[in-house]
């Protein structure tokens, strides 16, 4: 083992030991996310979202509620339910061909902890491109996450994604960033 992974590895030890998520695990989880995205394993990205859970992509800049104006997407828990089940259906009218994707997820960062350390909101970075008839659309932006431990690792209080062209024409999107 190198002395800069052991190092590395103590740190988030220590860090685990006084509650607050170490940033390493907050990135695998993120990156644990995107991949079942990418792999359009939609039931199990649903399963990362606690029961009373949100999902928000503003339609503009700095927007600051879901309600003065209209979303790109504002998916409650019920909401996201049914987005995952059009998504895995067998014949997706808006989605056949299925869409594919990758998602690179950077740049993350805790912004806030709870006192009792159970809960935190991550921000970082998002690019995702997506394949579909052949057309290829980028999208980019920032993602922030409100994250809660609970016994097996983290769940998804709110999801929040701000793209940086969200004023812009945006036809069908349907699959989650």
């Amino acid at each position: 083992m190198s002395a800069a992974r052991s190092s590395a590895e103590a740190a988030a030890v220590a860090v685990s030991h006084t509650g607050v998520p170490a940033p390493a695990e907050i990135e695998r989880f993120l990156i644990h996310e995107a991949r079942l995205l990418d792999e359009a394993r939609f039931d199990e990205w649903l399963e990362l979202f606690t029961a009373d859970a949100w999902y928000w992509v503003p339609s503009e800049a700095n927007q600051k509620s879901p309600f003065e104006t209209i979303s790109l997407m504002y998916d409650d828990r019920r909401l996201l339910e049914t987005r995952v089940r059009r998504l895995m259906s067998t014949q997706p009218h808006a989605q056949a061909p299925a869409s594919r994707t990758s998602r690179i997820i950077a740049n993350t960062t805790i912004e806030e902890t709870a006192a009792d350390a159970q809960s935190c909101i991550v921000r970082s970075k998002l690019m995702m491109t997506e394949y579909r008839l052949d057309n290829q659309r980028l999208f980019a932006g920032t993602c922030l996450h409100r994250l809660i431990r609970s016994a097996d690792g983290f769940r998804i209080a709110w999801k929040r994604v701000d793209l940086i062209n969200s004023d812009g024409v945006l036809e069908g999107l349907l699959i989650p960033f």
